[in-house]
């Protein structure tokens, strides 16, 4: 939903690092809602949309070094603060509803990039599943400690400075 997109992406400008949007959304990416929950901030976040799953799967082959997907699932088969952050893991989140869909997570558990099924406990009895900004944020934030917060240490003016930018871009930083 654009709230918690406008969450997390506030989380990705405190923390300097991008942000992949995998269609189909649920809403228009200038939606006001989308706009208002990440504030001002939206300048500060580096944001690339991709129409459906195998766009993203294009993209992310096509970048260099190492890397993998790391899928967020409440079946996940490892604790997220037991697991080994490496610099160049793509977190993975899927819709608080639906999860995330079946190929995504096949990706996650095959070679050559997938990283494995991670997840947060939580007691299971009245509550489904986490806030999925919530989840962006924890998951986020172990593994920038895991990593010394090396993504902290962007110089500022790295980031755009204008507020009539358009908040949508090609480029993500690394």
């Amino acid at each position: 939903i654009p709230g918690n997109t406008g969450c997390i992406a506030r989380t990705c400008a405190a923390s300097a690092v991008g942000l992949h949007l995998v269609g189909p959304l649920g809403y228009q990416v200038d939606d006001t809602k989308l706009k208002r929950a990440g504030l001002d901030y939206w300048p500060y976040v580096v944001v690339k949309i991709h129409d459906s799953w195998e766009d993203f799967r294009e993209y992310f082959r096509q970048q260099e070094g190492e890397k993998r997907l790391l899928a967020f699932t409440k079946r996940g088969t490892k604790i997220h603060s037991d697991f080994s952050y490496r610099k160049g893991d793509y977190l993975l989140f899927g819709s608080e509803t639906s999860g995330l869909p079946p190929e995504a997570l096949l990706d996650c558990k095959t070679e050559p990039f997938g990283g494995g099924t991670i997840r947060i406990p939580m007691v299971e009895t009245h509550v489904r599943c986490l806030n999925l900004s919530v989840s962006v944020g924890i998951a986020l934030y172990e593994a920038s400690r895991q990593l010394n917060y090396e993504s902290l240490q962007v110089p500022s003016e790295s980031c755009i400075d204008t507020a009539e930018e358009s908040f949508i871009t090609e480029d993500i930083f690394a």
